[in-house]
Order: C-alpha cells, then sequence, then structure tokens
C-alpha cells in the first residue's frame, strides 16, 4: 500500500468516527437503543428508556432515582443516574459518587453474567465508599461498601448462581433518611 492509499483509508476511518452521534460539543454519544441491562441493540430496535446524556439532579434526587431503578432491577440505568451526580459533584465527594457508580456497574456485570468483572467493580466501589464513613445526604456508606465486599467475596467462592435480587438493591441513604 502505498502512502496515498494509507492516507485514503486513514480519511475513510476519520469519516467513519465522524458519522458517529455526537453533542453540541463534538463528543460522541451512543444513540443506540439498550436492553433492560444496557447491552446495545441494533439500530432501530426497541430498547429500554435511557437516561438522558443530560440528566442532571440535586443529590437528594439523584439517591432518590437510583434507588427506584435498582429496586426495578435496572442497574445499567441507577449506574448513568449516578454517573451524572459523579460529574456534578463538588470535589470532595466525586470519589464517593464515583464508588456508588461502579457498584451500579458490578450489579450489571453481574446480570451480564461476568463474575470477573462484577467482582473487580464491586471492590473498587467498596474501597471508594468505606473512605467516606460517615457520608452526606444520609448515603448508607458503610453498610454499602461492606455489602458490595461481602457480594464479590461471595460471587469469587460461589459463583454468580449464588446473587439473590435482594443483593442488587442495597439502601442506598440509610433508614429514616
Amino acid at each position: 500500500m502505498d502512502r496515498d492509499e494509507t492516507r485514503r483509508t486513514r480519511d475513510e476511518a476519520d469519516r467513519g468516527r465522524d458519522a458517529r452521534d455526537r453533542d453540541e460539543a463534538g463528543r460522541a454519544r451512543n444513540a443506540r437503543p439498550r436492553d433492560a441491562y444496557g447491552r446495545p441493540l441494533p439500530h432501530g430496535a426497541q430498547g429500554e428508556e435511557r437516561v438522558p446524556d443530560d440528566y442532571v439532579a440535586p443529590p437528594e434526587e439523584a439517591l432518590a432515582e437510583a434507588q427506584r431503578l435498582l429496586d426495578a432491577d435496572r442497574p445499567f440505568h441507577a449506574h448513568e443516574v449516578l454517573e451524572a451526580a459523579w460529574k456534578a459533584a463538588p470535589d470532595p465527594e466525586r470519589e464517593l459518587w464515583k464508588g456508588l457508580a461502579q457498584m451500579a456497574v458490578g450489579f450489571t456485570h453481574v446480570r451480564r453474567g461476568n463474575a470477573q468483572g462484577a467482582q473487580a467493580l464491586l471492590r473498587r466501589a467498596a474501597d471508594r465508599i468505606a473512605a467516606y464513613d460517615p457520608a452526606p445526604y444520609g448515603i448508607a456508606a458503610g453498610s454499602l461498601s461492606e455489602r458490595a465486599r461481602t457480594l464479590a467475596d461471595r460471587i469469587g467462592r460461589d459463583g454468580l448462581t449464588s446473587v439473590t435480587v435482594d443483593d442488587l438493591a442495597p439502601r442506598l441513604v440509610q433508614d429514616g433518611e
């Protein structure tokens, strides 16, 4: 392949990248529909309703929405809400929100049948969340960290079949909050 052919091939690849959905700032977006656990579906397929890319909510609302989604067995969607909160959080809280989002991703890996990914994300989440006990907004950091670590250990020992529906919908906020 000569230099001109290489340049044309590279230019064609760049045009393919540019054909992706992009937001106003030029960042790539994935507009493909998703299934209940966040797996991409073919364009035109009927997917689950998604959390809008521009979702912003006060922390208490984000926690309530993430809880609703976890209770409805939609951990991928809960992750999107918690990720939005993480990106909007003030610096001192960012790692807490990142840990909560990682916990939801760990649950997503459970639902997708990925034991190794679930364990890794749940352990990372446990480490991040534990650093915030006590946590703002009534977040149950101590119990969430312990539950994430215990679940990761159980998956490693007993496999994904040991996971219950209740394991994937812990209370994000302490009782009475």
